[in-house]
């Protein structure tokens, strides 16, 4: 009856380890989102453009200035 009450108490203690573990990666994946929610919208805002935006936006131009030299016909 002795071991039954140690086995008890394991995995009682098991359970609340589990129980604490599984709140605490909750609790970061709710910041992650909200980190993340807060990124997108101080996107949309007009905050500093990332570098992954400039990049597409001077390869937009780029075709954009190659589009106009097409229709213009000049050789490029």
């Amino acid at each position: 009856m002795d071991q039954s009450v140690l086995y008890f108490g394991m995995a009682l203690t098991a359970l609340a380890g589990a129980t604490i573990l599984s709140l605490v990666g909750l609790r970061a994946f709710a910041g992650w989102l909200d980190f993340k929610r807060a990124e997108l919208d101080r996107g949309r805002d007009g905050g500093a453009p990332t570098m992954v935006a400039r990049i597409d936006i001077a390869d937009m131009k780029e075709r954009l200035r190659k589009l106009e030299a097409i229709a213009a016909g000049v050789d490029i």
